[in-house]
């Protein structure tokens, strides 16, 4: 089974749970466990917050674009932003990094992408945007 599903939506912090949702209901179509349900809608919801706070400097008329696509029992989700872009995206990666400290960031929303997904890859370009691409291969049913 194969499909692909494209939206866009508006930078506001209320956005990231319609996106959550979004790709919950889209990753459903392979009958996912909770666990790996939650692990979707977890890694989203980073991304989009990055992209949010990051990437706009919280500016809710800019947009947040999510692609997902379905691939066997793979899902694979884009999200993307054309914002602030991020300098040294190795540095931005690590553990406990935050670019934002005034605002009391965990520094740990790549982590976390990473430790719920199987495969997370981040490409930026200062001042044009930063991509997240993530993939999660869906256990089948026995």
């Amino acid at each position: 089974m194969n499909n692909v599903m494209e939206v866009k939506f508006l930078a506001k912090s209320q956005n990231e749970s319609l996106a959550r949702v979004i790709a919950a209901s889209f990753a459903a179509k392979l009958d996912p466990t909770l666990d790996e349900l939650a692990d979707i809608k977890t890694a989203v919801s980073e991304a989009v917050t990055n992209a949010i706070i990051h990437g706009y400097d919280e500016d809710d008329t800019k947009f947040v674009y999510m692609r997902c696509e379905i691939k066997d029992n793979t899902i694979k989700v884009v999200v993307e932003d054309r914002g602030n872009g991020i300098e040294d995206v190795k540095q931005a990666m690590q553990p406990l990094y935050t670019s934002k400290p005034e605002l009391e960031r965990s520094g740990m929303g790549f982590t976390v992408m990473e430790s719920f997904m199987d495969y997370v890859a981040v490409s930026s370009i200062k001042g044009e945007g930063t991509k997240i691409v993530m993939t999660k291969k869906i256990s089948l049913p026995e």
